[in-house]
């Protein structure tokens, strides 16, 4: 179903809800066959696919190419997954009505979907952790609705992937509620969280967004899981064996994986740790490679005026630095400067 302004929150949660009462107890093999449908939906569309995630996302579609690629894979492993049935983990403990000193219970357990769930997209992977990515099929291929909230930084890439799950629930004949398209910003994104229908969270993005969500989610009448991938500070440590043989090639290496993506993965080191009797020659060959990069488009306008915010507010601290330090040294020499 797509959202529109005549759609109210309310419905959109009614329509999942019913459709889940039936979609919770489909076969394997029909789950399947509806994943195996979107599968084949993204295929069919990549020529006209791959050029406009690209042309919103600023990556380039060698890039989203070898993301389509994952995605439909992700697609076609949970397809195997379902069909095969093994997932549920189906236990029967058979009781003991003769044990003592108290009978034994009969106990059957196995997992069941949770019931709609909210999935919101990440800007930097417009396909494979987006409309039809990972949290989205890994939601379905339980047996859970998924009202999914779009990210505004690639919203055509988003709407055409999302036909392409509308026209997969339409070939399979299943209730149009089980896949929603929610268009919007943060209020929207808050109120889909804190409706009570609502069973769970999946977010792939920054630290601040996913623990907003997190205590969103936590402050609700009933708390329900968030399923968060955030961006995170990641340290590296270098130690003199590695330096004394490779120094050059770690320094490249550094320098690369700060600026994939033009910084923009959460796989971005953030923090090297150096010996000081290396850190100077190792700081010298990273800016020597960093140097040598060229300057590439970030996702988008909000991602970009962040970085150069962020950028500003660490200059003036470095001015800042200078100035207490030079007049703690001299400061009438600060002064006529």
């Amino acid at each position: 179903m797509e959202y529109t302004m005549k759609n109210t929150f309310d419905a959109i949660f009614e329509q999942a809800q019913d459709a889940f009462l039936s979609y919770k107890y489909l076969s394997g093999k029909k789950k399947a066959g509806f994943l195996n449908e979107i599968g084949n939906g993204l295929e069919r569309i990549k020529t006209k696919l791959i050029p406009l995630a690209s042309s919103e996302s600023n990556l380039p579609e060698g890039r989203i190419t070898g993301e389509l690629g994952r995605t439909v894979g992700q697609i076609r492993l949970f397809e195997k997954l379902i069909e095969e049935g093994s997932w549920v983990e189906a236990t029967i403990d058979h009781g003991d009505p003769k044990r003592t000193p108290a009978p034994k219970p009969d106990i059957r357990r196995m997992l069941s979907p949770l019931g709609p769930v909210v999935v919101f997209g990440a800007s930097n992977f417009p396909l494979a952790f987006s409309t039809a990515g990972g949290d989205t099929i890994s939601a379905l291929a339980a047996g859970c609705p998924v009202i999914y909230k779009a990210h505004p930084a690639h919203p055509k890439t988003s709407n055409l992937v999302a036909e392409v799950i509308f026209e997969a629930l339409s070939v399979s004949g299943l209730p149009e509620g089980i896949f929603t398209h929610v268009e919007g910003g943060i209020p929207e994104g808050q109120k889909l969280v804190k409706h009570p229908t609502a069973k769970a969270v999946a977010f792939t993005g920054s630290y601040y967004g996913g623990m907003a969500l997190f205590e969103l989610a936590y402050q609700r009448e009933e708390p329900i899981p968030v399923f968060a991938e955030m961006g995170s500070i990641n340290p590296v440590f270098a130690f003199k064996n590695k330096l004394e043989k490779e120094l050059d090639n770690l320094a490249r290496s550094y320098a690369a994986s700060l600026t994939l993506g033009a910084g923009q993965f959460c796989t971005n080191p953030g923090l090297i740790f150096i010996p000081k009797t290396y850190a100077k020659q190792f700081s010298q060959a990273v800016q020597s490679e960093l140097n040598e990069v060229v300057a590439a488009p970030m996702l988008h306008e909000g991602i970009a005026k962040s970085y150069y915010a962020a950028l500003d507010q660490f200059q003036q601290r470095q001015e800042l630095d200078w100035i207490k330090v030079s007049e703690k040294k001299d400061l009438e020499h600060l002064k006529l400067a």
